[in-house]
């Protein structure tokens, strides 16, 4: 009857969900600055008997909804950053909906489950890794299990998400005249180019599982003037947070070896939180991967499809504390991929409704066979 009623609830506030979605595709706030989106979504919740506190845990667009006195706690994650230029185009319109559907849907269920339910708001996911300061500030200390799902190109109920920091990275040299002084100048886009063929040729040396990438973010200010100052962020991504410590070593290396070749000084700070690498609950992953085919979409492991996906997400820090799950849904984007204005089109169609609403329901009923069969203790198995 659980289950019935679950897939009911979602269904009867489907069009309030696919509005929710619409509206932050067509009003996206980015990292920590997610202040009206998360004033909708907290509205939201408290219409459907949440008891709401926003802000909450030293983010101001950090909140948590809670349901329910007494019993294991469930926390269903909601994103809900755009990323800058691009908008929606990483889907957390969809998994702010998704995880609001799953909430509701189990709100009613609560006290019959005897469980507790958390939506939590979980800001900047892109970019700064907010789920860490909320690990931090104890967000998570009482939960049983965390979940979320995730639009992508293809389904997959366990994806092997990596570790990343993101670092910047400052030469700082001295202006001259280009052409009439250059040797009185200290060259710091020379450095930033060097620094830059450096990691290049690490690449070939390093596991496939590896990625680097940067981009330059201020060149300099004229042709005419030695550039003095050049500033660049970078992304260092590994299989696993130890794998990642010594990859970072490897290309601090390089960012140092340019400035003593040029002649600069050269300054780093971390942007952010480091990202753990996903730790899919197999209870979890099963449980929730047998629910998405009854519903007519069967999810794929990742095991079977090795190297789909290298992203990275501060999930993974949350898996390491508490069983979780992060299943990735297919929205049929066609050729587009995550992180182009395609993708992020494509959140709003039907494929994109449907992902809210089998998302929400799959997570519901995993929480409810979790609840009925009281099998609690199993998670965090091997």
């Amino acid at each position: 009857m659980a289950r019935e009623r679950v897939s009911k609830i979602v269904a009867d506030i489907s069009d309030e969900l696919f509005e929710l979605s619409r509206w932050m595709y067509e009003n996206p706030e980015t990292a920590l600055e997610e202040v009206e989106t998360s004033q909708r979504l907290v509205d939201f919740l408290r219409s459907k008997g949440f008891e709401v506190t926003h802000p909450s845990y030293g983010l101001d667009t950090a909140f948590v909804a809670r349901v329910g006195a007494t019993g294991p706690e469930v926390v269903i994650c909601a994103e809900m950053d755009a990323l800058p230029g691009v908008g929606h185009a990483c889907g957390h319109n969809i998994i702010a909906a998704a995880a609001l559907g799953a909430g509701t849907a189990l709100a009613g269920l609560a006290e019959e489950l005897g469980i507790r339910v958390t939506v939590l708001g979980t800001p900047a996911e892109e970019l700064h890794g907010g789920k860490a300061d909320l690990i931090d500030a104890g967000a998570f200390s009482d939960a049983a299990c965390a979940m979320m799902i995730h639009p992508a190109p293809a389904d997959l109920v366990d994806p092997a998400m990596i570790a990343v920091a993101h670092i910047d990275v400052t030469y700082q040299g001295k202006p001259a005249h280009a052409s009439a002084y250059p040797e009185l100048g200290v060259n710091a886009l020379d450095a930033f180019v060097q620094a830059y063929v450096n990691i290049s040729t690490l690449r070939q040396a390093i596991h496939a599982t590896d990625r680097i990438h940067g981009i330059i973010t201020h060149g300099g200010d004229a042709a005419n003037i030695i550039p003095d100052r050049t500033e660049s962020t970078w992304y260092i991504r590994s299989a696993t947070r130890e794998g990642l410590d010594d990859l970072e070593t490897r290309v601090r290396a390089c960012w140092e070896a340019a400035a003593i070749a040029t002649g600069c000084t050269v300054e780093t700070h971390q942007r952010g939180n480091r990202y753990d690498e996903m730790h899919n609950d197999p209870l979890l992953a099963e449980l929730f991967r047998a629910n998405s085919e009854q519903l007519g979409r069967p999810m794929p492991r990742a095991a079977d499809y090795p190297g789909v996906l290298k992203a990275s997400t501060d999930m993974g820090n949350v898996s390491r504390v508490v069983p979780s799950i992060h299943p990735m849904l297919s929205i049929d984007p066609g050729e587009a991929v995550n992180h182009q204005p395609e993708f992020a089109a494509h959140t709003i169609t039907e494929t994109g409704n449907r992902a809210i609403i089998d998302g929400a329901t799959a997570m519901a009923l995993t929480v409810v066979d979790l609840a009925q069969g009281d099998r609690w203790s199993e998670l965090g198995g091997p």
